[in-house]
């Protein structure tokens, strides 16, 4: 499905459009292992040959103890010289990606701005207007225009930031406590690991998958945004390591690898609120996620190491996600860990909540 995140984070429910492409990820701390394994070719081979459609998933409940539980967790980021949260306040943010002060709505940010105008003021570009009412929104560069893209890093690993008129920059800073996490088990793991990224938008968890060692399969159904996944692997020169850019609906996707016996040790989906798929397949997170969620345990490796679920602005407590990953993984032991996603900000230390996560790991 295609991640319609402008819409999301805003947490109002909104129809889709059509062209809207997917946002979203990137790094890891743990050291670059050699990969000896026989690599895949790296050309994006879209999934589009004609399909029935699906049956129905027939779900029935999980046999065997939940897994132990830890809640709530809150996973933090700090400002880093990569990247922090300025100030936030009035309906918006502040953030410095590398040499840009950026100024970007936020509708969360119901409290007052810390630091003082002149500090707003030096921002190098500013997104301008709404995306629902008044068409595409635009960036304002007060200073110097800029182009579209700007060399990033995060971690040691190089990206190019990006203004999307979907008021996203082509990564999500708050994902790293995740980015870091799986980085670890794939580390201390001392095997081959398979890591599966579904809504994988422009690649940066794959790319730390990749340098910490692991096969990555991307996944995304925006055209557009596997590209600029591709040029962030060779912007960080990684254009050696074992990853797949598959272009394709991620449901889809995974009922093809269920049949065909494919496994991963690692999962991570990040699925919209509400999406449509390359070929008009709507998603729904409250009505499909179940679904889903036990797709991802159907794929997973006799070994597996973690199940990463990230929902972003939707009416609910972490505590539904909670209980939905607890239940499905009922049998399999390991722990599930939920709670918030949190950016630390830098004028006077209050956190900006940005999305709910639930992650089981074994």
């Amino acid at each position: 499905m295609k991640s319609f995140r402008d819409k999301r984070r805003d947490g109002r429910p909104h129809p889709a459009k059509s062209g809207t492409v997917q946002p979203r990820q990137a790094e890891n701390r743990s050291a670059v292992k050699p990969d000896a394994r026989p690599r895949e070719q790296h050309n994006v081979k879209p999934e589009n040959r004609f399909e029935p459609k699906s049956a129905p998933r027939i779900l029935a409940r999980r046999e065997g103890a939940l897994p132990a539980e830890h809640l709530p967790v809150i996973l933090e980021v700090a400002p880093n010289a990569d990247y922090a949260l300025l100030d936030s306040g009035a309906g918006q943010k502040l953030e410095q990606y590398g040499p840009y002060r950026i100024v970007r709505p936020e509708g969360q940010a119901i409290w007052q701005k810390a630091l003082p105008a002149r500090d707003w003021e030096r921002a190098d570009a500013i997104f301008t207007g709404d995306t629902d009412e008044e068409g595409i929104g635009r960036w304002r560069f007060p200073k110097t225009p800029l182009g579209e893209t700007w060399p990033m890093k995060h971690d040691g690993i190089d990206y190019l930031g990006r203004f999307t008129s979907f008021r996203h920059v082509g990564v999500f800073p708050e994902q790293a406590s995740h980015w870091d996490h799986m980085a670890d088990l794939i580390a201390a793991a001392r095997r081959p690991v398979k890591v599966l990224n579904l809504f994988g938008y422009t690649g940066l968890a794959s790319l730390v998958a990749a340098r910490a060692g692991a096969e990555v399969t991307h996944v995304d159904a925006s055209k557009k945004a596997i590209g600029w996944a591709r040029e962030n692997q060779e912007m960080a020169g990684l254009g050696a390591k074992s990853i797949r850019w598959i272009v394709d609906d991620a449901v889809k996707f995974a009922e093809r690898e269920e049949r065909r016996g494919s496994r991963y040790d690692i999962i991570l989906f990040d699925p919209p609120a509400y999406g449509r798929g390359p070929k008009g397949e709507v998603w729904q997170l409250f009505e499909d996620l179940p679904d889903l969620t036990d797709l991802c345990r159907s794929i997973l490796t006799p070994k597996p190491l973690a199940v990463v679920l990230t929902a972003y602005s939707i009416r609910a407590s972490f505590f539904a996600i909670h209980a939905l990953m607890r239940d499905t993984f009922a049998g399999m032991g390991g722990k599930v860990e939920s709670g918030e996603l949190i950016i630390r900000e830098k004028s006077v230390g209050r956190a900006l909540s940005t999305s709910l996560f639930s992650r089981w790991v074994a």
